[in-house]
């Protein structure tokens, strides 16, 4: 195919708003797949993608279209993810391509995620085509959406095609404006191998699939690559592209995206963003700028409930990692819960898919303890240490200060929702930073914690909002605050994995609803049990387990109180040494519902 007749274009939008119905309609008018092979949302591959109705990875597939001016067009179309926990996948899907359509929904109008979107597009430098979707509706107001576009993203809108993913009206047009208006890629073809390696995913029976988008010069079978962060070099075993189907063809030309297979085996060859090269034409050619490193922003461990199923926990992490680039581990040793995995996330979303697809994928049974972000502990004597787990918090003695990571949200609403998201916001430590209207639409920009939205702030949001508020946050940096570190004590023994940080203004509460969830879920012993959470020396909170009690003095009948008395005072002596030397046994139950996330 010629350069000039390939189009490469991601299709961003906010959740919702009809990112994979378009994609269906343009398979469908196109050809991709026979009427019989259709369904709803056909590039939602994974089960739990179609259980949630949400995309989770961006897929890529190749359209052939026949414009009305007689030629024939490649369009290599990439569905992204709209949930801003899955941003890292439209950045990285954005880096491949040299168009972009922005889909609105024309019932809702601009929304959080669409704006920090078309942001993401515009530092790649591409061509921006805003879409309306959803004109189907009766409720779907174009000539408000198209005055939003512009007053919001700053588009001319204008001229924004109105289509339905739905019936498919407009797509046509859509089609001829795409190969019209987006802009061709720019690559030299005589040049040797240069190619942008944008995913990768590990197949049971084929290995390790890469994908790729060729940038200079053309991938061959039997041709002998090189990846140049690894240095590692394998032979081309199967090339082609996908329709959604894998189809097999002899090479990749100049600004086409497609897969290669070469029967790599180690997932660690494979580093998304990195550059192809052919292996001996390309040792002096530059390499691609790649994508900026993913930041996970919230941590939490993972732990198999059987001790033995750690190494499966292990292999299917790296699998899992080599899927989604924004998944880090490390290896983690409890001496309550035995050897498992220390993870990053880009959000609570993120971490839940993630745990899932361990479950399902791998057949895993996890324990996953409470999410924290990552702090930056300044100690006296000058170093700074980056604290990710409570459990490594230094002595408070060596501490001069921590610093917590703070996020700018934008929350975009109606603006009669306006006054309970700001209390929301006020009750997290938010500092408002902007107000601003679009027609009857707020847009809200607060200054945040990110340890207070990553939990349930999202929830509250569409809560306060009856589900009409959208939320989108970036990372700005590191300031001061007062936080604390909770810890659990079971019989005055520290349960590590239950402790957490917090700030000191809220210790107190999470404290007491962590020992009175505890309360409910340790089993009654022989003895009494304490239950504190404490902020070093100082308990904060507690709950007491009462002992099992048996009536020593059934067998008294009638006689002095004395014999009753001395029988009590027996009995609890043999208490008291009973709660010294005994242990006691928290079930594994007890620490998955205390963890529970949703709690």
């Amino acid at each position: 195919m010629k350069q000039q007749n390939i189009r490469n274009f991601a299709i961003v939008a906010h959740i919702d708003h009809g990112k994979s119905t378009l994609s269906d309609r343009l398979i469908e008018y196109t050809g991709g797949l026979q009427s019989r092979e259709m369904k709803a949302q056909v590039l939602d591959s994974m089960d739990i993608e179609r259980e949630r109705g949400i995309t989770i990875k961006a897929q890529t597939v190749r359209l052939n279209y026949t414009a009305k001016d007689g030629q024939v067009y490649q369009l290599n179309l990439m569905d992204t993810p709209g949930h801003v926990d899955f941003s890292y996948e439209v950045s990285r899907s954005l880096a491949a391509c040299e168009g972009a359509l922005i889909l609105v929904d024309a019932t809702q109008g601009v929304q959080a995620q669409t704006l920090a979107n078309a942001y993401l597009a515009l530092d790649n430098d591409l061509e921006m085509l805003p879409v309306l979707n959803k004109i189907d509706l009766p409720s779907s107001d174009v000539d408000g959406t198209r005055a939003q576009i512009a007053d919001v993203i700053g588009l001319d809108a204008g001229d924004a095609l109105c289509v339905s993913g739905k019936t498919g009206a407009g797509v046509p047009e859509l089609l001829e404006e795409i190969v019209q208006r987006l802009p061709a890629p720019r690559g030299n073809e005589n040049a040797p191998a240069r190619a942008l390696l944008v995913d990768s995913w590990y197949d049971s029976y084929l290995g390790v699939v890469v994908l790729v988008r060729v940038v200079d010069g053309r991938l061959t079978r039997g041709q002998k690559i090189r990846f140049m962060a690894t240095g590692a070099e394998y032979l081309i075993e199967k090339i082609g592209y996908f329709t959604p189907k894998m189809v097999d063809v002899d090479s990749l030309e100049t600004g086409e995206i497609g897969f290669i297979i070469t029967g790599m085996k180690t997932i660690h060859d494979c580093k998304v963003g990195d550059t192809i090269v052919d292996a001996r034409n390309g040792v002096n050619c530059e390499p691609l700028p790649g994508f900026k490193p993913s930041v996970p922003v919230v941590f939490a461990s993972f732990f198999p409930v059987e001790s033995d199923d750690y190494p499966a926990l292990r292999d299917g992490a790296e699998k899992l990692a080599l899927n989604d680039a924004s998944f880090v581990f490390t290896v983690e040793k409890s001496s309550a819960l035995g050897f498992g995995l220390r993870c990053g996330f880009l959000g609570l979303l993120h971490m839940e898919i993630i745990s899932e697809r361990l479950r399902r994928e791998f057949n895993l049974n996890l324990i996953n303890t409470v999410p924290s972000v990552l702090y930056k502990v300044y100690l006296r004597d000058g170093s700074v240490i980056d604290l990710e787990n409570p459990a490594d918090m230094p002595d408070p003695t060596r501490i001069a200060s921590i610093e917590e990571p703070w996020v700018r949200a934008t929350i975009m609403m109606p603006d009669k929702y306006m006054g309970g998201i700001m209390s929301l916001c006020s009750e997290r430590r938010g500092v408002q930073e902007n107000i601003s209207y679009v027609g009857n639409r707020a847009v809200l920009v607060y200054q945040l914690p990110l340890a207070e939205i990553v939990f349930d702030f999202y929830d509250r949001v569409k809560s306060l909002s009856s589900g009409y508020a959208s939320f989108d946050y970036v990372v700005q940096g590191y300031r001061p605050s007062d936080l604390v570190k909770v810890s659990i004590l079971v019989n005055d023994e520290n349960v590590e994995p239950l402790s957490f940080m917090c700030h000191r203004s809220f210790a107190e509460k999470r404290g007491r609803q962590i020992v009175e969830r505890l309360k409910d879920l340790i089993p009654r012993h022989q003895f009494k049990i304490p239950l504190q959470a404490a902020i070093g020396g100082k308990i904060i909170a507690r709950e007491t387990i009462a002992a099992y009690r048996k009536d020593v003095t059934a067998k008294c009948y009638g006689g002095d109180i004395t014999r009753k008395r001395k029988l009590l005072e027996k009995q609890k002596e043999g208490k008291k040494r009973m709660r010294t030397f005994g242990n006691v046994e928290i079930p594994q139950s007890a620490f998955i519902n205390a963890l529970k996330v949703g709690n």
